[in-house]
């Protein structure tokens, strides 16, 4: 008579230390799993917070870039009224300067004296 059990019967098909080996490899290749999708998780938070950061950083220079537009908008307002100004300011000179409506104004060679006449003092 035998003395091997049936795997049928309850018993393992494979002698006791290999099923414990097959056991332990599951057992590690179960530690393997839960390592990597930790690890995966760490890499997976590690890349959301720098995308975040890379955002921010993004809406923090737009904002600077908005305020730096606006600034500059007002200050060719400020430009073009000034070039208003001085164009009108150069008509009505243009009107009593006594260089545009001397003869001697097409002389190639210009004058210091004739032109401190017209200076403001």
């Amino acid at each position: 008579m035998s003395c091997a059990v049936p795997a049928a019967a309850g018993g393992s098909a494979l002698p006791r230390s290999a099923a414990a080996e097959g056991s332990q490899q599951s057992h590690e290749e179960d530690d393997r799993k839960v390592r990597r999708r930790e690890k995966n998780r760490v890499a997976a938070q590690r890349s959301r917070k720098k995308q975040t950061q890379k955002a921010d950083k993004l809406h923090e220079e737009y904002e600077s870039l908005e305020q730096e537009n606006t600034s500059l908008k007002r200050e060719i307002g400020k430009l073009t009224d000034e070039m208003k100004h001085l164009s009108e300011v150069l008509k009505d000179h243009e009107k009593i300067c006594p260089l545009l409506h001397c003869t001697m104004n097409f002389v190639t060679v210009p004058r210091p004296d004739a032109l401190t006449g017209c200076l403001p003092r």
